[in-house]
């Protein structure tokens, strides 16, 4: 299971006691933890935008949900005369993870 925005379990005392690997689990997936209970629906994709307060509202830099959200968690990092070999593989010009990336304009995994 993929991390997700909200993790949901349902069940009796009794279910819930026998729970905590689960939890424990879940702690680590998800965003928020839920007992018995239903999330809102919200989708994660390119297209949402959190209706929050502003900045949300107005800027879609600043958002809590949708794919642009990740930009809360990242942080730009340069690397200037590397050598290839110190580089993060993602990186590197020979592209050993054949990702698919933009090369003189042109999207390519070689």
């Amino acid at each position: 299971m993929e991390g997700q925005l909200t993790a949901t379990v349902h069940g009796t005392a009794e279910d819930l006691g026998q729970a905590q690997n689960l939890v424990k689990v879940l702690q680590r997936k998800a965003g928020r933890l839920i007992i018995n209970g239903f999330p809102t629906g919200v989708e994660v994709c390119p297209s949402m935008n959190h209706g929050g307060p502003y900045p949300a509202t107005t800027d879609v830099r600043f958002t809590s949900v949708g794919t642009a959200a990740l930009y809360r968690f990242v942080r730009p990092v340069c690397y200037q005369d590397f050598p290839p070999d110190l580089l993060p593989e993602a990186l590197r010009e020979d592209n050993p993870l054949r990702l698919l990336r933009m090369v003189d304009g042109r999207m390519e995994k070689q």
